[in-house]
């Protein structure tokens, strides 16, 4: 058995920690994020082993890595069992280009596979715990629905989502708004940037210090971890491994935690050939790629793949970071990073409303497939990305579909005539009733908040 991973802070002034801190305090107390200071090796003998095996088995092999000294083996077995109760697609589109479906979970989002992880493990360490947990998380779309629904119900945890009122479709904003029992929904009148920050800065309150808050969006390193690995479980399905084979990996991105499982996979020893990120036209990280210069977009641009409305990603700490520089929380750059390597494993591109609305249709039209905007985003970054390096027309592919299209059945309409079935998990969405409370922007009426509900 190895030693347990230890966790540091991206802004590298307090103390590792274990996993089970990491997982229950979410940002660190220096407002860094947390990263693993190793990563468990993954060997093609054991890729090419797992062919075979299902989605959950591959998700004990890796989790469990991470989870020694925490976890042990059967409660890892059991939760992996649990959580991962459905199917995962791997749908040829054309060629060696393959969609990922991530959608087909509870909430109807590739969301649902960190949150349902996440939620089990802090169910199993809850019971060793005094006193109650309040899970405050941001969402631009999909976050607050699976993080309300895989937490419903569990014992002496509450949660606490925000989100932006004007920002998330109708059937969004009902799968949060209408739970009720140990889940709050906040609805702020600004936007997801606005929402992150207010959790940020309750994180960091010393007039909270008596609500017990950790995060449960892609602040928490729980959130990465399960996400790396659906990549690794791509790579084995679809991979030649035993030939040591590479995979070309594209994620359409806005808070970059998606992204990040898939650098996390790399770092663990997935052949990625290139991960390619593909965000709407809140373009800051493509320009940075291309310039070596960030800037945040403030106010964020509204876009169809809403959930990717983010101006300022706070996985890109993680991901300077990871590449040998220093960004904080504030989106100050306080040591570059190596732009020559990250350049090289990463490739950018920005995709118009325009584009994406044309995508859903032209794939459809071509391949009689149904995708949603974000997949529509990630279907055309691979595109532009096959067309700018040619050399890869034959390079196993895969792009990730990130949530139903009967999410977003205006546009699919709109785009192709076409009302996408509606999963069993949005039936009879509309006819609920849904409920929340309306926030501004300031942070002193949620501090008043959270201290009036959870103060023990």
């Amino acid at each position: 058995m190895s030693a347990p991973i230890r966790f540091y802070s991206t802004n590298r002034q307090v103390p590792d920690v274990g996993l089970a801190e990491a997982l229950l305090k979410g940002q660190a107390d220096d407002k860094g994020l947390y990263l693993p200071r190793t990563y468990p090796q993954l060997s093609m003998r054991e890729l090419a082993l797992w062919r075979d095996l299902r989605y959950a088995d591959i998700a004990k092999e890796i989790l469990g890595r991470f989870c020694e000294g925490v976890f042990d083996e059967d409660t890892i077995s059991c939760l992996c069992d649990d959580a991962y109760d459905y199917n995962i697609p791997l749908e040829k589109v054309a060629g060696r280009r393959y969609l990922m479906r991530l959608d087909r979970g509870p909430t109807a989002s590739f969301k649902d596979f960190a949150a349902r992880m996440m939620a089990r493990w802090m169910g199993v360490l809850m019971e060793k715990e005094d006193g109650q947990l309040v899970i405050l998380t941001a969402t631009s779309g999909d976050t607050g629905s699976a993080v309300a629904h895989a937490y419903h119900g569990l014992n002496r945890v509450h949660v606490v989502v925000l989100f932006p009122i004007d920002e998330v479709s109708n059937r969004q904003r009902k799968q949060m708004t209408t739970i009720g029992d140990n889940v709050v929904s906040l609805g702020v009148d600004g936007k997801f940037d606005d929402c992150q920050a207010l959790v940020k800065r309750a994180f960091a309150d010393p007039d909270l210090s008596a609500v017990r808050l950790t995060s449960a969006n892609s602040i928490n390193i729980g959130r990465l971890l399960p996400q790396c690995v659906y990549y690794a479980y791509a790579y084995c399905k679809l991979a030649e491994a035993e030939s040591g084979e590479s995979i070309v990996i594209c994620v359409p991105s806005g808070n970059f935690g998606n992204m990040m499982g898939a650098v996390i996979a790399k770092r663990m020893g997935v052949p990625i050939e290139r991960i390619i990120i593909a965000t709407n036209a809140n373009d800051e990280v493509p320009r940075f790629l291309e310039t070596g210069q960030y800037k945040k977009i403030v106010p964020s641009r509204v876009c169809i793949s809403n959930a990717m409305n983010v101006g300022h990603p706070s996985n890109l700490a993680r991901l300077v970071d990871v590449y040998g520089g220093w960004l904080d929380e504030t989106g100050v750059m306080k040591e570059p990073p190596d732009m020559d390597a990250l350049r090289h494993d990463l490739y950018a591109t920005s995709v118009s409303d325009e584009r994406t609305r044309e995508t859903i249709k032209q794939v459809h039209a071509e391949h009689r497939v149904i995708i949603e905007p974000h997949g529509a985003v990630g279907w055309c970054g691979l595109t532009d990305f096959l067309k700018a390096s040619p050399e890869h027309e034959d390079t196993l592919c895969v792009s990730v579909e990130t949530a139903h299209p009967a999410k977003f059945p205006e546009e699919i309409q709109a785009a192709i005539g076409v009302d996408p079935p509606l999963p069993k998990s949005l039936a009879g969405l509309e006819e609920r009733n849904e409920r929340y409370d309306r926030f501004t922007t300031d942070y002193e009426p949620l501090r008043d908040y959270l201290l009036s509900r959870f103060s023990s």
